[in-house]
């Protein structure tokens, strides 16, 4: 017998089976689980169980998973996903999900890592922890090779100071953003943001 659970904005369904349960999600509505789950019920009641999953790209399954339950980020937020998607594609090629092992996982978080910093370190593992914990849900994998991994970096995290204007600073570039402005829209954005506190992503988004 199936049950059903909503997960975000979408519908997963397990249906009991040997030698382990059946699970899928990313269902628009009940009504599609529900009709998902009563053909895989109806091919257990022939013999034909459909828990042999096929090797599944992890880099497809990434991109599948953003779609699905990261599709209401806008902006930078979303963008950093597909950088993500980006570094799993370089390191691991088309490698199944089902063949990534602890250790090829470490090590892909220690070549990343020789070249960046903590917060991207971090932003990049998360993601894809999020991502392996969903597989792992659905019955696509059974080991969570994201766990206990160590994050390494080798870029110092930037200094206040570094990250941020000082008020001289921003005076002078309000001086040069006023002479600019008949030269094209983008000074008056970067204006605007920068006497609002707008973000980059809010200050696209804008309407007359």
């Amino acid at each position: 017998m199936a049950s059903f659970k909503k997960r975000g904005k979408t519908w997963q369904y397990c249906v009991s089976a040997k030698p382990k349960p059946i699970r899928k999600g990313g269902f628009k509505t009940k009504k599609e689980a529900m009709i998902a789950a009563a053909e895989v019920e109806a091919k257990l009641s022939k013999g034909d169980n459909p828990i042999v999953k096929k090797a599944t790209p992890f880099d497809e399954y990434f991109e599948t998973w953003v779609n699905l339950y990261r599709s209401h980020l806008k902006g930078p937020t979303l963008s950093h996903y597909g950088y993500t998607l980006q570094e799993i594609r370089e390191y691991f090629g088309s490698k199944p999900i089902q063949e990534i092992k602890r250790h090829d996982y470490q090590d892909f978080l220690n070549n990343y890592g020789s070249t960046k910093g903590q917060e991207s370190v971090e932003k990049l593992h998360s993601h894809i922890k999020a991502c392996v914990e969903d597989a792992i849900e659905e019955g696509i994998i059974k080991i969570n090779f994201t766990r206990k991994a160590v994050k390494t970096w080798t870029v110092p995290a930037k200094k206040d100071e570094e990250k941020y204007l000082n008020y001289s600073d921003s005076k002078r570039l309000i001086r040069e953003l006023y002479k600019r402005l008949d030269t094209g829209l983008g000074y008056y954005l970067l204006l605007l943001g920068l006497t609002s506190g707008l973000r980059f992503g809010e200050l696209l988004g804008l309407t007359l």
